[in-house]
């Protein structure tokens, strides 16, 4: 107990960077969640319900990308990013948009196969039964995503943990520059680095419990919607 009162002390006493930091993470993996369900659940809905050539490599490339390194998605979008590189010109290396689009491209295979998943497991006579009904398209659509909330709310919650959670790509594409790209999975690896061992701990038992909350709230509204 005196360890873990000295630990809450220790975050609480932090000076104000702590709140820029967790802000900028929450800020970086909301955003990067936000693209990859706003991409990732219409992708999945189109494989899984998609019959053409090259349709079973698609999904088997999404279901690779939910073990892609960190490191090799920092090295690709570093070098995009470059000065010399081909998307130079932006500006964006060592800032929160290249932090954005590295965690962007970690979450968004786990949000299409999981979504895949999810679509699949329903029964397939639903579509047909809202097309007969004169529903258009998007509409059955819009159906299927309410029959399959629950697993796409799991493909919120595991795309979300994977993107807060990232420390590789973000550390190569972001700098951990204080006050610009220092997010708490870069600030533990640094603290750790430097034998600040409590207050990488510290850190780390804020980041635990950021992610228990997120997950717990999204857990708590699934359930909810479960039982409707």
């Amino acid at each position: 107990m005196i360890a873990v009162a000295r630990l809450i002390e220790m975050v609480t006493s932090i000076d104000s960077g702590l709140s820029t930091i967790v802000m900028l993470s929450l800020q970086v993996s909301a955003t990067a969640i936000f693209f990859a369900l706003a991409v990732g659940v219409p992708a999945g809905t189109w494989l899984a319900l998609g019959r053409f050539r090259g349709r079973r490599l698609l999904v088997a490339m999404a279901n690779a990308g939910m073990g892609l390194p960190p490191v090799v998605v920092g090295l690709t979008v570093a070098l995009l990013l470059w000065r010399s590189g081909p998307l130079g010109a932006w500006g964006l290396l060592y800032t929160p948009g290249a932090m954005i689009i590295a965690q962007l491209i970690i979450a968004l295979p786990i949000v299409i196969a999981l979504t895949i998943s999810a679509i699949q497991s329903l029964d397939p006579r639903i579509v047909m039964e809202t097309r007969a009904l004169g529903a258009s398209s998007f509409q059955s659509v819009l159906v299927l995503w309410r029959e399959a909330r629950l697993g796409l709310l799991a493909a919120a919650m595991a795309g979300f943990g994977g993107a807060i959670s990232e420390v590789g790509a973000v550390l190569m594409v972001g700098g951990n520059i204080r006050g610009q790209t220092r997010v708490m999975t870069t600030a533990i690896v640094m603290e750790t680095r430097m034998g600040q061992f409590q207050l990488a701990i510290a850190l780390s038992i804020l980041l635990l419990t950021l992610v228990f909350v997120a997950n717990f709230a999204l857990t708590y509204f699934q359930q909810r919607q479960a039982h409707e």
